[in-house]
């Protein structure tokens, strides 16, 4: 946690309250390829403040979507229900993708897809938000699956399979495919992934 005592050290409090500015307008309006000036203008603040605290436009974006991200509890909490509910692995596989799909994480997952797509016109300035979005998840799920006994191997296989599922399905999602028609796809899936439960 940052310090007034350290003077090259930006406010936590000033850099937050930003944060936040930043994450309703991404929310309301999109993460578009905007310029830093009209980014700053949109949240009443101006380039040099927001260079001050995040460095750079990819950065604030970043930052900013992670915030917009607590702001959905379902989706933010779906990896760690698949980790410590209790109940059979499938059942806990097909309770995320419910969880993720849920209505009201639209919002984000517009969000989520729309600022990748941006970033991936400047690959080279967003490596860190690139590896975060190819190892985090399947990481998590890798852990759940060798909890069930999975090989480490497999599991990490499987895990590769499912996250990168779920990142197609939220497309399909967005774009209009039935609900049931996706449901009934990934839990097909499921079933064809997984060892047969004993």
């Amino acid at each position: 946690m940052t310090t007034t005592s350290d003077p090259a050290s930006p406010p936590a409090t000033g850099r937050r309250r930003l944060l936040e500015l930043v994450a309703d307008h991404l929310l309301a309006h999109g993460a578009s390829d905007l310029s830093l000036s009209e980014l700053a203008r949109a949240v009443g603040s101006n380039n040099r403040m927001l260079l001050y605290y995040f460095g750079s436009k990819e950065e604030v974006l970043q930052q900013a979507t992670l915030v917009a991200f607590e702001r959905f509890p379902i989706l933010e909490g779906a990896l760690r229900r698949l980790r410590t509910d209790d109940g059979a692995l499938r059942d806990r596989l097909l309770r995320v993708w419910a969880d993720i799909a849920h209505p009201d994480n639209r919002p984000f997952l517009a969000l989520f897809f729309q600022a990748f797509g941006v970033a991936l016109y400047h690959p080279e300035r967003n490596a860190e938000l690139f590896q975060r979005l190819g190892g985090e998840w399947v990481a998590e799920v890798q852990q759940a699956l060798e909890a069930e006994a999975v090989p480490a191997d497999r599991a990490r296989v499987l895990a590769t399979q499912l996250v990168t599922a779920w990142r197609g399905l939220q497309v399909s999602l967005l774009a209009g495919a039935p609900r049931d028609l996706l449901d009934a796809s990934y839990a097909d899936l499921v079933d064809r992934l997984l060892p047969v439960e004993k």
